[in-house]
């Protein structure tokens, strides 16, 4: 009699699902590297003329439209205020130039925050610029989120609570894409030359004011309405100016023109431009010739009488001069005086 035999069914893993996942690993590896090396064949093939470069980005920069964009060009708060080329410029630029890869990446992400790695490469000289930027999943606002929960709280300059509250998607969004353009921007410009930039500013402020001074009262209005869509008021402006904005000279709607473009690309906040003005606003540093001390007298004075006493200026002319850049005391004038060879005379005989 034979033993009973027995099938056993063996469950066993598919062997075509880890093949799939290597064949698609692999598939994107070769496409990736394929990419890159039809960058590189196609800036080699077609190489970059400066001059032409040179020619389209400044066209570019003296289309009106171009020069008043708030993102082609900013004015920072900081002390006499910081100026420099935004986004919008760089992107610009970039394209001008050709040849140039710009590549996002996130490399990491967690419940609190994201890391973007951001590269841009110059595919003719080869020279990679990439930085890491974290960004944040939290915000602060005035007030908790709708069920009335917050991460923390803490006190801001006006002793008012400000809460620290999740993201909404639109709010992660707009964050996000600031930090990536502002990182862009700082990489981009590590690649345009130099006598590009600073053609191009002097060609936009030029711009700017030239429009200006054509129609003050067309271009004041368009400034009051930028400002009112982020909530500064035309009182607000009159505070910051010193005067009403209808008495604004062209170089000042130039210089609020920047502002607001700081302000709306998330370079700068109203509250930190008010606070840089109550910084600034000071005692005004001394202007003109000061009064010497006796100390700086007494170092000066055998040198002035040698002058004196050779004949090569009169008390009078020496201290006339003095005078063009420090105040002299009467006493000290009068010592002067006596350093005459008329008044040495006398008192030798």
């Amino acid at each position: 009699m034979n033993a009973p035999t027995t099938s056993l069914a063996v469950a066993e893993t598919p062997s075509y699902i880890p093949m799939a996942a290597e064949t698609a690993s692999t598939a994107a590896a070769a496409k990736a590297k394929a990419l890159v090396e039809a960058r590189f064949i196609m800036a080699m093939r077609n190489p970059r003329n400066w001059d032409q470069v040179r020619q389209d980005l400044l066209k570019e920069c003296r289309r009106p439209s171009f020069a008043d964009n708030k993102s082609a060009y900013y004015v920072k708060p900081i002390g006499d205020g910081v100026e420099g080329l935004g986004i919008r410029f760089v992107e610009v630029a970039l394209r001008c130039m050709k040849n140039v890869s710009v590549d996002t990446e996130m490399t990491y992400e967690d419940e609190a925050k994201e890391v973007h790695r951001i590269e841009v490469t110059d595919l003719e000289s080869n020279v990679p610029l990439s930085v890491c930027i974290p960004v944040s999943k939290y915000v602060e606002r005035s007030r908790p989120a709708d069920d009335g929960s917050y991460i923390s709280v803490r006190k801001n300059s006006w002793g008012r609570n400000v809460y620290l509250v999740p993201a909404k998607g639109d709010e992660l969004l707009n964050v996000r894409g600031a930090l990536i353009s502002k990182a862009m921007r700082t990489l981009g410009l590590r690649l345009i030359p130099g006598y590009l930039q600073d053609e191009a500013i002097d060609i936009i402020k030029a711009v700017r004011l030239d429009k200006a001074a054509q129609d003050p009262d067309a271009e004041r209005c368009k400034i009051l309405d930028a400002f009112a869509e982020i909530g500064v008021k035309a009182v607000d402006l009159t505070e910051y100016l010193g005067h009403d904005v209808g008495a604004c000279s062209p170089a000042e709607m130039v210089k609020l023109r920047g502002l607001y473009g700081a302000i709306r690309d998330g370079e700068a906040t109203w509250a930190s431009v008010m606070e840089n003005k109550v910084a600034g606003a000071g005692d005004p540093p001394p202007t003109g010739p000061q009064p010497m001390t006796a100390e700086a007298f007494e170092k000066k004075k055998a040198g002035w009488r040698a002058t004196v006493e050779a004949g090569k200026k009169t008390p009078d002319a020496l201290i006339a001069f003095i005078q063009t850049k420090d105040q002299l005391t009467p006493k000290q004038q009068a010592e002067i005086r006596t350093w005459a060879p008329s008044a040495t005379e006398g008192s030798a005989e």
